[in-house]
């Protein structure tokens, strides 16, 4: 199997505060991958790096065989087929919503990609169904609710019909029922093709929807392997702060989350 993205001893520094510390892994293509970690622990920063909105102070980020760096971002031809393949949803969704309505926004991609109208339109309307969002098109984005902004954002990514897609907390601040609705909307990626990155701390849907996962800590790679043995290692969870022991007065010690 072909690797989208391959990380080789990657290190970048907020300052003198280094967010990645020699991070190397592989993320094959097709592929539901999370990136699991407390606050802090680099995989935001990694996926910025995978985007190619950041660029590692040493190492390399490799993406189906080209090496991501500022100068290759700056060529035209190579910019517009990266950003094509790679769309990327952003933890706090309202960076990334800007427009009058919300079907403004899902037609800016293919606009931007110099569209026909006429497939925009049918694009957007696919889009906006698939996302069960078509009642908003007229509406306002500063005004939804945040979970109608996170699936929003995720239609505006989508509507170009990318290879890959990397998500930071697609289900963070979100309330009970809009957070389910991401959870099934992962899920249904399995076995597409589709190539997904999830930056998150969150355990309790990782089987829905990863296939393999990477624990960080302190900028580096604490352990990696499918979901459930992730789950199941509850000193590696404690390790990395996913999960707290917690001991009652009669001194057994249950992990929490």
């Amino acid at each position: 199997m072909t690797a989208a993205f391959e990380v080789n001893e990657v290190r970048y520094a907020y300052g003198d505060i280094g967010a990645l510390n020699g991070v190397s892994l592989e993320i094959l293509q097709g592929r539901r991958v999370a990136l699991l970690g407390a606050n802090g622990s680099g995989k935001s920063t990694l996926l910025r790096l995978l985007a190619g909105l950041s660029f590692p102070a040493s190492g390399n980020v490799r993406f189906l065989g080209s090496t991501l760096t500022k100068q290759r971002l700056e060529e035209e031809d190579f910019f517009f087929e990266f950003r094509r393949k790679v769309g990327v949803v952003f933890q706090n969704p309202d960076v990334q919503l800007f427009n009058a309505s919300v079907f403004d926004e899902v037609a800016f991609g293919p606009l931007q990609m110099g569209w026909p109208a006429q497939k925009v339109r049918a694009r957007v309307a696919e889009t906006l169904q698939q996302l069960q969002i078509e009642d908003l098109q007229d509406r306002a984005p500063h005004r939804l609710s945040g979970g109608e902004k996170k699936r929003v954002a995720i239609a505006s990514v989508l509507v170009l019909d990318p290879e890959v897609l990397l998500l930071d907390e697609p289900t963070a601040a979100l309330d009970p029922a809009s957070q389910t609705q991401i959870v099934e909307l992962l899920a249904s990626w399995k076995n597409t093709g589709r190539t997904v990155v999830i930056a998150t701390h969150d355990l309790d849907a990782l089987e829905d929807v990863s296939d393999t996962c990477y624990l960080l800590k302190d900028g580096r790679v604490a352990g990696s392997g499918d979901p459930l043995g992730a789950l199941h290692d509850v000193a590696l969870l404690e390790k990395v702060g996913l999960i707290r022991p917690h001991k009652h007065v009669h001194g057994h010690v249950h992990a929490l989350e």
